[in-house]
């Protein structure tokens, strides 16, 4: 699979995400009505607004990217590297820019990788890019674009096979490969109370760069190439 996808034009990212808030009763009055709208028929029998809204990271409309985490594959020696780095901290706005001036710097025809990009991460990052008042990079802007001309890959998508109703998630799809679970530490219902409760935004940097390392050695297992070594990955401080 993927013979013809040059690794040099790849960015394989990650984004973590949590509430705007760190509780349902900070919220502002209109948002917590449109909280309850929003999430009516995913709350379970007996679930309240307030409790639902730990979850409120994973709503673009609510919620907020405290990192995003960037891998670039290079193969200037005779192994393929990957090159490793985040932009993080509590301004949003900032996060953003940062990444935005990244891709700036890449070819337009860049190739975005994530797994579960196409339903979570593309969107997400785009809606938060309009809301703070930034205009959208072009490798992730779709308006006008035929199917084959959108320059994004997903993981989760590829291994579906055509199989709309199938999810498998990051740590499985690892498993099946025998690739090591980057989910050694916390997991991203974690991430809410780490960033709110610890404010421990290096540990979710951390947890962010495992998910893009395990992502891009699952995208070059679909390439039939056998492994990244640890050796072979650079943390870009």
């Amino acid at each position: 699979m993927l013979e013809n996808i040059d690794l040099q034009q790849v960015l394989v990212l990650d984004i973590e995400t949590v509430p705007q808030y760190p509780s349902f009763e900070e919220l502002p009055a209109d948002f917590q009505d449109l909280w309850e709208q929003k999430t009516r028929f995913q709350r379970k029998d007996g679930e309240s607004p307030s409790d639902f809204y730990a979850r409120g990271g994973i709503l673009a409309e609510f919620g907020k990217i405290i990192c995003i985490s960037v891998g670039i594959f290079s193969n200037k020696t005779k192994n393929i590297s990957l090159r490793v780095k985040s932009f993080y901290g509590d301004e949003e706005k900032v996060v953003l820019q940062s990444f935005i001036a990244l891709l700036k710097t890449q070819a337009d025809s860049l190739i975005l990788c994530a797994h579960n990009g196409k339903e979570f991460d593309f969107p997400y990052l785009c809606r938060r890019i309009l809301i703070n008042g930034l205009p959208i990079p072009v490798q992730l802007n779709l308006h006008g674009k035929k199917p084959w001309e959108i320059m994004h890959l997903d993981t989760m998508d590829l291994w579906k096979f055509g199989d709309f109703k199938n999810y498998t998630s990051l740590k499985l799809l690892a498993a099946v490969f025998n690739i090591p679970s980057p989910k050694d530490d916390i997991d991203g219902s974690m991430v809410n109370g780490v960033y709110w409760k610890e404010n421990d935004l290096e540990r979710i940097r951390v947890y962010c760069e495992k998910d893009v390392i395990t992502t891009a050695r699952i995208l070059l297992r679909f390439k039939s190439i056998s492994t990244l070594s640890d050796e072979d990955i650079t943390i870009v401080k």
